[in-house]
C-alpha cells in the first residue's frame, strides 16, 4: 500500500502565497502524491508545474462556507476546470441542510455535477456542524446526485475527520461513493486507520509528515 497515492497535498489558507503554492506542487511531484488541493485562483499556477505529471489538481468551490448561490458555485467550478482542474471539492449549503431542505441540497449537487460532467466531484459535508441524521442525509443527497466522493471537512470548521464520522459515512454510501477524510490528519497512524476503514483519499497539509513519521 502506497500511502502517498491516497494524499491530496493541500494548501487552502487565505495567506497562501504564489511561492507557497509552487512549493506545494514541487513537493507533490517529489513525493508522488495523488493530487494537490488549492483554491481556484491558483489552479493555473499548479497546472504550469504539474502539466506533464501524474499529479492531479483538485480545486475547492463554495469554500469554506458553502453559502453562495448555486450559479456562483457552477461558475467557479467551470472556471477551475478551464484553468486545468481535474477534480472539484464543493462545500454543501450547510444552512439549507440545517433547515431540513435536503431536496435543495441534492438539486445543487446534481446541478454542479451536470455542469462538470466527467470531472470528479467531492462533496464536503462539514461533519462538525451536523447531526447523525444530517450526515446521513448529506451522503444520500450526494449519492442521488451522482457525485463521486463524500468528504468530511473543509479544515476551517470547528473540527475535522473522526473515526466515528468515517464509519457513519461508510455505512451510508457503501461502495457507491468514495470517501475523503480531511481535517486534522497529522500522523501516519491516523491516516492508515482511515484507509483501513475504507477511505480512498486523505486531504492534509501534513502529507510529507505522514510519509516520514512512524
Amino acid at each position: 500500500m502506497h500511502l502517498n497515492k491516497y494524499i491530496d497535498h493541500t494548501l487552502l489558507k487565505p495567506t497562501a502565497t504564489i511561492q507557497e503554492i509552487q512549493t506545494l506542487c514541487f513537493e507533490a511531484l517529489e513525493h508522488h502524491f495523488y493530487a494537490v488541493c488549492v483554491n481556484g485562483c491558483y489552479v493555473k499556477t499548479a497546472k504550469s508545474i504539474l502539466n506533464k505529471s501524474d499529479v492531479k489538481i483538485a480545486a475547492v468551490i463554495g469554500f469554506p462556507l458553502g453559502a453562495m448561490s448555486t450559479a456562483a458555485k457552477i461558475a467557479e467550478a467551470e472556471f477551475c476546470i478551464a484553468d486545468g482542474a481535474d477534480e472539484i471539492d464543493m462545500v454543501i449549503n450547510i444552512g439549507w441542510l440545517k433547515s431540513g431542505d435536503y431536496k435543495r441540497i441534492e438539486e445543487e449537487i446534481s446541478a454542479i455535477k451536470n455542469a462538470i460532467g466527467n470531472t470528479v466531484l467531492k462533496v464536503i459535508i462539514e461533519t462538525c456542524y451536523l447531526s447523525e441524521e444530517e450526515k446521513r442525509a448529506s451522503c444520500l443527497a450526494a449519492m442521488n446526485a451522482k457525485a463521486d466522493f463524500v468528504k468530511t471537512s473543509t479544515g476551517f470548521g470547528t473540527g475535522g475527520a473522526t473515526p466515528e464520522d468515517i464509519k457513519l459515512m461508510k455505512e451510508a454510501v457503501g461502495d457507491k461513493l468514495k470517501i475523503k477524510a480531511s481535517g486534522g490528519i497529522k500522523d501516519k497512524k491516523t491516516a492508515l486507520n482511515y484507509i483501513n476503514m475504507g477511505v480512498s483519499r486523505l486531504g492534509t497539509s501534513s502529507g510529507i509528515a505522514l510519509l516520514t513519521s512512524k
